[in-house]
């Protein structure tokens, strides 16, 4: 997935630090091992406090909303899977 979604207009309203964030999230994590994602994601968070980085839930809805539209049918699934996880 390129870069094109953080232009998406219905994330207009969403700061661009935080876009660049998760993209750059997307990069660093897209040849790690199952093992390897819980330290990754626990020094990811541990970055994005130390940076103030936080999202609503309506920023959360819209990113993913979005990142769907540009992903591939596979991807989208894996989006909806978190998605669900996140909510239970």
């Amino acid at each position: 997935m390129n870069n094109d979604w953080m232009n998406d207009p219905a994330l207009a309203e969403i700061d661009k630090a935080k876009l660049e964030f998760l993209q750059a999230l997307v990069f660093e994590s897209r040849t790690l091992k199952k093992e390897q994602m819980l330290p990754f994601l626990m020094a990811v968070a541990k970055r994005g406090q130390a940076e103030h980085i936080t999202f609503s839930n309506e920023e959360i809805e819209a990113i993913a909303a979005t990142i769907k539209n540009y992903s591939s049918a596979e991807e989208a699934a894996a989006i909806d899977k978190m998605m669900r996880m996140r909510k239970k």
